[in-house]
């Protein structure tokens, strides 16, 4: 696969030429369909998933049946990089929230360039890192605050993903990633849409204000923005310092 100039996933994005051409011959463009399961807990990591548009929420499956997202993820980071930590199954399900489109590649060929590239292995320590943030603020967030706080701050994060006012979200599918009973979604919904940060629910689309509902959302969701933003900050001045140095 030749991959354009205009890179959509920012790990990618941020490889050196050299070390990206590692991994182009093995990557292909692949559809990311609504709902779609792109990783299943238990099962072996067969592909890497580097998305360029769209949004996937990681979600934890508990042994009664219950779920509860843990970390939702769009062009910023990947899918199935824990893997390069030894053959194990899956410890968790990725399900794709929001449709659009990833360079995939198999498993074994990315651990093989993960092994010869620097640059690689600290594109998955920025992931890694990233993907902590998330886990470690967003366990966090489900101890202390309140549900509709959270509900917004997962419509924001899903809105920051795909750069669109109109969510492709069931109100089902907020239920799984809450963790909480449909009647409980529909309650906040309700609530939602009265102060005017719901501007509608339709069948499978809900329609957001982003400033409004930024007025409901904890502080978590600003938190994990800034501290992601700070680690591919950091990143992009370590890559300028070690481009100056081979000249």
């Amino acid at each position: 696969m030749t991959l354009p100039s205009g890179i959509g996933n920012r790990l990618l994005a941020a490889l050196p030429a050299a070390d990206l051409d590692l991994l182009a011959p093995e990557l292909e463009m692949v559809a990311l369909d609504r709902d779609a399961v792109v990783s299943r807990a238990g099962d072996q990591t067969e592909h890497v998933f580097f998305p360029h548009s769209g949004a996937i929420s990681v979600m934890i499956d508990m042994a009664n049946g219950q779920t509860v997202a843990s970390a939702v993820i769009g062009r910023e980071g990947a899918i199935g990089t824990l893997s390069v930590l030894g053959p194990s199954p899956a410890a968790v399900t990725a399900i794709v929230r929001a449709a659009g489109t990833a360079s995939r590649i198999p498993a074994s060929r990315f651990h093989t360039a993960f092994s010869r590239s620097l640059a690689i292995r600290h594109a998955v320590q920025i992931h890694f890192k990233a993907m902590l943030i998330q886990f470690q603020v967003g366990g966090a967030c489900n101890a202390l605050h309140p549900v509709q706080a959270r509900m917004a701050r997962w419509l924001l994060h899903l809105r920051d993903r795909i750069d669109h006012d109109v969510l492709p979200l069931t109100q089902e599918a907020l239920s799984q990633i809450l963790g909480v009973r449909r009647t409980t979604v529909t309650l906040l919904m309700r609530n939602l849409r009265a102060s005017g940060a719901i501007r509608s629910v339709r069948r499978g689309e809900i329609e957001i204000d982003p400033s409004r509902l930024a007025t409901v959302a904890c502080e978590c969701r600003d938190t994990m923005r800034l501290e992601v933003e700070e680690i591919f900050s950091m990143n992009a001045a370590r890559s300028r310092v070690l481009i100056s140095q081979t000249f």
